[in-house]
């Protein structure tokens, strides 16, 4: 890897570490530069401004990464039902990328950005779209197996699941973790009735 795409990547990690923390809007070019130890014309040199160092986020961090965790799981699975409640558990048990007190990135994203900014909402629609369709994908295949009862509406599952997630993603801020639990208990007996 060349220095320069190190320089790009820390940039960019370090970011995304501070809007996480403190939100798209109240993390300016000056924190990212005092947080790197960078010049502004390191910055520059890699970002056009700091929109298009977002966007490039949401493309290159987040999305891989929440594929990862959130579809492909769902795709890849011969246990739908199964697959969307440890696909969930992941996500509320990761420790490490995800820290109780700040939320999901991706929620907190398109909570902030999406009502005012058409490109980020755009930039975030992939991810949640995706996420909406592998778990639409995961309840139709399951139905012809029995699997689920065939007058459940995959459209349906797929809303429930996500805006339980954002929701829940929410809770975790002011309540913390046991919101989680609390969730992850409901998850699975709302799965249980399909």
């Amino acid at each position: 890897m060349s220095k320069s795409t190190e320089t790009r990547n820390y940039i960019m990690q370090k970011s995304f570490d501070l809007i996480y923390q403190k939100g798209y809007q109240a993390t300016s070019i000056d924190d990212i530069i005092a947080t790197t130890n960078m010049t502004k014309g390191a910055f520059f040199y890699h970002f056009k401004n700091k929109e298009q160092m977002g966007l490039e986020l949401i493309s290159e961090l987040l999305y891989p990464s929440m594929y990862e965790i959130m579809v492909k799981p769902l795709i890849e699975s011969k246990d739908p039902l199964t697959a969307i409640y440890e696909m969930m558990e992941r996500l509320l048990n990761d420790e490490d990328f995800f820290n109780a007190d700040y939320g999901c990135p991706a929620i907190n994203l398109m909570e902030e950005m999406s009502p005012i900014n058409n490109t980020f909402k755009k930039a975030l629609s992939k991810l949640v779209l995706s996420w909406k369709d592998s778990i639409v994908s995961a309840i139709q295949s399951a139905q012809p197996l029995g699997l689920v009862k065939p007058h459940v509406s995959p459209e349906e599952v797929a809303v429930m699941v996500i805006s339980g997630y954002g929701g829940v993603r929410g809770l975790g801020k002011v309540i913390g973790r046991k919101a989680y639990t609390t969730y992850l208990a409901g998850l699975k007996s709302y799965l249980n009735q399909l």
